[in-house]
């Protein structure tokens, strides 16, 4: 070992296995115990439902997609509102359409349409208290609430 010009590990590679023997008797640090326990696993509500490509206006699920968004007014049978609808894919759909349609925005009459529906959290959890009118009325409101804040 005291031949050696370069001590890292590419430099000779004979003598890998003196490195490894001198990395295995190194003591592995501990990882500090958690007090607090082990984590437990957030529970987020999630809602499955359809939702406007356009303005994401959650869609009630007896929906007729033959229409137009309540919202914004776009047409909701269309390539863009669709399950199928994927960019990177042969003429833009994941089924085998006869013939390509060019505007994936309007309507059209596609027989494989299935409307496209979205996971996302639950906003309006019963879990979490409902507060209305956070704003103090006068001056006086807002003091009483500071100094309840902070126990004067």
């Amino acid at each position: 070992m005291g031949d050696r010009k370069y001590r890292h590990r590419g430099y000779m590679e004979d003598s890998d296995t003196e490195y490894r023997a001198r990395e295995e008797r190194k003591p592995r640090a501990k990882l500090p115990l958690d007090v607090t326990g082990p984590r437990l696993p957030r529970m987020v509500q999630t809602v499955v439902a359809p939702r406007c490509y356009n303005c994401a206006v959650t869609l009630p699920e007896s929906f007729d997609f033959s229409g137009n968004c309540p919202r914004c007014g776009v047409a909701l049978h269309c390539c863009k509102q669709c399950a199928y609808f994927e960019p990177s894919a042969r003429m833009q759909c994941l089924k085998p359409i006869r013939e390509r349609i060019a505007a994936k925005d309007k309507a059209n009459n596609c027989e494989w349409f299935s409307p496209r529906v979205t996971v996302a959290r639950d906003t309006t959890s019963a879990s979490s208290p409902v507060v209305t009118n956070l704003a103090p009325r006068t001056p006086e409101d807002a003091r009483a609430a500071f100094d309840s804040l902070f126990k004067k």
